[in-house]
């Protein structure tokens, strides 16, 4: 087992303090769906099990994200890329906000409330933080470039303004029309009052091509908090045109659904329907909502946050049904749900684990392909230091029952000092075979406030790792001029036993190109090719690559950035003329005009001129900047060389951003 080291020095870091979502139901002890002994025992083996990273921050806010062949953790401090078997990828763990330090400013400072995300059908990774804790208040993105989360990252930074985004989530929400990062995050005006929920798109398109900036939709829910957004599990995408869907606890017997309708492309008509309320079983909230969580050897308690939903609303598109699984804390235990058909939402099936006097709290939810469910939480009691515990349920079950339950890690230590617990677990699906559970928590080994985490794997019996396959592009991103061409290898990448032959496809082909892959099918990799016509519009667009084989599909995605068919910059007039002059003197300066044809903002390094030429010298040497945007226009002043006279020619060289850089404009001129 692999003990990951503490990466972040030793002086304990206390987090901005946890804001009540002002959400009490009183704790009450009835329970409409109770169930108060052990199930079966869990049909399925437990997997790999090994302590994931640590640092001295309160609390851990731990989570996870889980690819093809990564495992990303994060927590309030630091976050690391592990292999399955449990090893750490070499220079990790890393401090939060290195993923941001190239855009400096607070993004790069461990500003803390971290959401892992790996977006499957793209197979990038997204990861996040609070941004700018003064006015303008901020939360930070990093898309990856790739699928390895070990790679190059795009970044970004979104402005509140005056209202704090406290315990953003966010989630992937692919659907083929206007396909969204989702966010949720509890708004404060000025870190003080309560203003609801921000519910948030953000274009997903533009994040995976690597935009410089992407569209972000918001609305706020008045008033209104702890909202989780819909996840993604599993290949199959949510129906197009679904909205995205923002799930909350809203009284002692129901749930409160919005639903999120963005358009990208013209955000101004994107909408936000809703409050659906859901009819739930009633419930005492535990702790009403604050703190009184036990723990052995102390009379310290813990915090409950049972006064919102846990991370994730799982959601999953079986064909004939979509599920969401979510739940949150309540006086017995867990309280679970199965929410079906969530446009029209009714809850299948709700349960409250509660087997015997442990309290269980800090819960998370998922479901593999097959419909068994795994959830775990913390434990603790009087007796019980806190520790981590699972449990689940298979299809055939009887509804709204889990069954026995399974112990990750026994604590050795109880929290002193503090009542911070946590904030949010994880429980995640692996795309690689979508049947085997992740799950991470926390945990102490001694008692204080020095916590540990761990991660580990758990798969039910009936879920058969069928043969499958992931598609993998090189390279993943293209620029490609106007009138010219490019290729991408796709590659089919089997897994338990695959051996079939798949079926390519394109899907966002910017209009203007051509796309075609050679073979298709292929059981093993094919040429994607894409040509450019001179027509083609320029700019950056994703390109999702998918792949049918049987009843198995897999996507990945390939960035085309289509770039002008000549120099990005024309120049007029490239031919001077002079009157009368005198050998050694430079006579009157004459101005050439730059345009930028290429699309997007130019940024120079430098403009030279050189042979019979230079620039003129003085304030008046150019009114070209260091940047310059698609179609404006800027000047530069030339003299000719005072050594002589007659035909003259040179070069005004342009050192900038734009591909073939730098480009060179031939010049002539003449003068008596």
């Amino acid at each position: 087992m692999y003990e990951a080291p503490q990466a972040s020095g030793t002086e304990v870091k206390t987090r901005i303090p946890l804001r009540e979502v002002i959400r009490n139901f009183g704790d009450g002890t009835e329970d409409a769906a109770l169930q108060t002994a052990f199930g079966p025992l869990l049909d399925g083996t437990p997997g790999i099990s090994f302590e994931g990273i640590s640092a001295p921050a309160n609390p851990s806010d731990v989570n996870l994200a889980v690819g093809p062949n990564h495992i990303v953790q994060i927590i309030n401090t630091d976050w690391a890329v592990f292999d399955k078997t449990g090893q750490i990828y070499p220079g990790f763990p890393k401090t939060l906000g290195s993923i941001w330090s190239e855009l400096g400013d607070a993004c790069a400072n461990e500003q803390g409330d971290p959401i892992a995300q790996y977006d499957r059908l793209a197979d990038r990774w997204l990861l996040s933080q609070i941004g700018s804790v003064k006015v303008p208040y901020t939360v930070c993105i990093a898309v990856s470039n790739s699928g390895d989360p070990t790679g190059a990252y795009s970044l970004y930074e979104y402005s509140f303004g005056d209202n704090f985004p406290d315990y953003p989530h966010f989630s992937v929400w692919p659907t083929a029309s206007n396909p969204a990062y989702l966010q949720m995050a509890n708004l404060y005006y000025h870190l003080q009052t309560l203003v609801g929920t921000a519910a948030c798109a953000y274009d997903r398109n533009a994040m995976l091509a690597g935009a410089s900036s992407a569209v972000q939709v918001c609305f706020t829910i008045a008033k209104d908090t702890g909202y989780q957004p819909s996840d993604l599990d599993g290949a199959p995408p949510p129906p197009d045109g679904s909205p995205g869907y923002f799930i909350t606890i809203e009284s002692r017997k129901s749930l409160r659904e919005y639903q999120l309708g963005p358009n990208f492309a013209q955000p101004d008509s994107s909408t936000l329907n809703g409050p659906i309320d859901i009819p739930v079983a009633i419930f005492g909230q535990l702790c009403g909502g604050g703190t009184c969580v036990p723990q052995t050897g102390t009379n310290q308690e813990l915090d409950s946050l049972a006064d919102r939903m846990m991370h994730r609303l799982a959601y999953r598109n079986f064909g004939d049904h979509e599920s969401l699984v979510v739940n949150h804390s309540v006086g017995g235990g867990p309280r679970w749900y199965e929410i079906r058909s969530p446009l029209s939402p009714s809850i299948y099936q709700q349960g409250t684990f509660a087997p015997d006097l442990n309290f269980r709290w800090m819960g998370s939810i998922a479901m593999d392909q097959a419909g068994d469910m795994l959830m775990s939480y913390s434990t603790s009691s009087r007796s019980i230091h806190p520790g981590i515990a699972y449990t689940g349920r298979v299809p055939g079950d009887a509804l709204d029952t889990m069954e026995s339950e399974n112990v990750l890690v026994n604590g050795s230590g109880s929290e002193v000092g503090s009542s911070r617990w946590g904030d949010y677990s994880a429980m995640r699906i692996d795309p690689a075979d979508d049947c085997t559970f992740w799950l991470t928590n926390q945990y102490l080994k001694n008692d204080g406030i020095l916590w540990s985490t761990e991660i580990g794997s758990f798969t039910f019996s009936g879920c058969s790792a069928s043969p499958s396959f992931t598609l993998s592009a090189d390279p993943s991103s293209l620029s490609i001029g106007q009138g010219n061409s490019g290729s991408s290898v796709v590659t089919v990448n089997p897994m338990n036993g695959f051996n079939g032959s798949v079926n390519l496809s394109t899907s966002g082909v910017p209009n203007g190109v051509t796309a075609n892959f050679n073979p298709n099918p292929t059981n093993t990799s094919s040429t994607l090719n894409l040509i450019v016509s001179t027509a083609a519009s320029v700019g950056s667009s994703t390109i999702t690559v998918g792949g049918v084989s049987g009843g198995q599909t897999a996507s990945t995605a390939v960035t085309l950035t289509v770039t002008g068919s000549g120099p990005v910059v024309r120049v007029t007039p490239t031919s001077l003329s002079w009157g009368k002059v005198l050998v050694g003197k430079t006579g009157a300066a004459k101005t050439v005009t730059v345009q930028n044809t290429g699309g997007s903002t130019l940024s120079f390094t430098s403009i030279a001129v050189s042979g019979d030429f230079a620039r003129e010298a003085g304030p008046k040497k150019t009114d070209c900047g260091s940047t310059l945007a698609a179609n404006a226009t800027c000047t530069v002043r030339v003299v000719f060389s005072p050594t002589m006279k007659g035909t003259r020619t040179g070069i005004l060289s342009f050192t900038d951003n734009a591909p073939g850089s730098p480009q060179n404009v031939a010049l002539s001129g003449t003068g008596k």
